[in-house]
């Protein structure tokens, strides 16, 4: 009896809804907008833009520096892109990256890239004090992949305004390569690939055309 009463608890489990329901989803996988269906995305699809072998020995990654600002080490994040985000789908304004984030690995697995890049987790990395930031290499607006080879921690520099900050200036050229893309000005794949080589390489034109967020 023990037996069959065990077993009835568990596919109630299984079924019912509420607080254990919850416990046994699969943490991977984050809540996906209801539209993301009409894009006939697979989101866990994954293309690296070059092959490096993961997981790296810890603290076997370095970044280096490119016109002054940070740039990741390119055997340990070489950039990869979801080949089913086309251009297509990112000029439909009704497109979200949630339809592709936290699909493939969680927050947790992305902060492994810290300790491959000995890089110490920043205190109080929030609001007007963040430092780091778990970026993606391509960015997810440009059809970049959710895998921990297009992930690497930007950090610094310290003693500046947010807006100065290395990810911020980033965050920049992402807003301005997606517009271009979008606008059909840039192929997509060519700015997958210039992000990925040298995202330094666009910020003096990002900067011509483009608020933190928008761009014209």
């Amino acid at each position: 009896m023990r037996l069959i009463a065990a077993l009835a608890f568990l596919a109630l489990l299984l079924i019912a809804p509420g607080p254990f329901a919850n416990s046994i989803k699969n943490p991977v996988r984050s809540r996906r907008p209801a539209n993301c269906a009409q894009f006939n995305i697979d989101d866990r699809a994954s293309q690296p833009l070059r092959a490096v072998s993961l997981p790296p020995a810890q603290g076997g990654c370095h970044t280096r520096l490119m016109n002054g600002l940070p740039i990741p080490d390119p055997d340990c994040t070489a950039g990869a892109i979801n080949p089913t985000v086309t251009a297509a789908v990112l000029r439909d304004p009704a497109f979200r990256t949630a339809c592709v984030r936290q699909r493939v690995t969680t927050e947790h697995e992305k902060a492994q890239t810290y300790e491959w890049y000995s890089i110490l987790h920043a205190p109080n990395n929030t609001g007007g004090s963040q430092l780091c930031e778990l970026d993606h290499l391509v960015s997810l607006e440009l059809g970049g992949a959710d895998t921990l080879d297009n992930v690497w921690p930007q950090c610094g520099p310290p003693g500046v305004p947010l807006a100065e900050r290395y990810f911020k200036q980033k965050d920049m050229v992402e807003n301005y390569l997606a517009w271009r893309v979008r606008r059909g000005e840039m192929n997509l794949a060519q700015a997958q690939k210039g992000i990925a080589a040298n995202w330094t390489q666009y910020l003096a034109d990002a900067k011509r055309h483009c608020t933190s967020a928008r761009c014209q």
